[in-house]
């Protein structure tokens, strides 16, 4: 089935606890504020919501990241801006999602320092990784790195911008690409 894009799909990838969730309700706030139909694709929320059980290997990422890509190019059929909140690490993978979603595909580098997401750790994962609890979990395990983009379209660093900058810098991008 050939859908059509028309909307743009904003592919936040950072570590856990680097800001993607956060950033990505409050841009979804100002969207909508300004009249613009947008939605978020929160990866926690898919696994849930779709009874998703996959774990942190890499080929259970891909499935996941390449699951979610397939919402996102199915919403982007009916919403100006669908925000998609991924830890997504392999750059394989982005590829590939990249692919997926096509020409409406923009990435997203939440760029936050690993000490600054694990004194974050609002969900105890960084603890429970280092305690062995969990395995391959994705910028602690050696199996499974994060694997910085090379040429986002934008990057965010969240250890040193605040929110409303943040937000700014997507709006800007926004009108530029003639989204807003």
């Amino acid at each position: 089935v050939f859908i059509k894009n028309t909307g743009i799909v904003l592919w936040f990838t950072g570590l856990s606890g680097s800001g993607k969730t956060t950033i990505a309700q409050e841009l979804c706030r100002t969207l909508n504020a300004l009249n613009k139909k947008a939605i978020i694709l929160d990866g926690d929320e898919v696994r849930r919501t779709y009874n998703y059980p996959l774990g942190f290997s890499r080929e259970d990422v891909r499935k996941h990241n390449h699951f979610v890509a397939e919402l996102a190019r199915e919403k982007s059929a009916s919403h100006d801006v669908i925000i998609v909140s991924l830890v997504s690490p392999y750059r394989d993978v982005r590829e590939s999602v990249r692919s997926i979603v096509g020409e409406g595909y923009l990435e997203i580098f939440i760029d936050c320092p690993l000490s600054v997401c694990e004194d974050r750790d609002v969900k105890g994962l960084y603890k429970k990784a280092r305690d062995g609890e969990i395995k391959n979990f994705i910028g602690i395990s050696e199996s499974t790195p994060y694997e910085i983009p090379q040429n986002p379209h934008i990057t965010i660093k969240t250890g040193t911008m605040n929110l409303d900058k943040s937000i700014e810098v997507f709006l800007n991008e926004l009108r530029v690409r003639g989204h807003v």
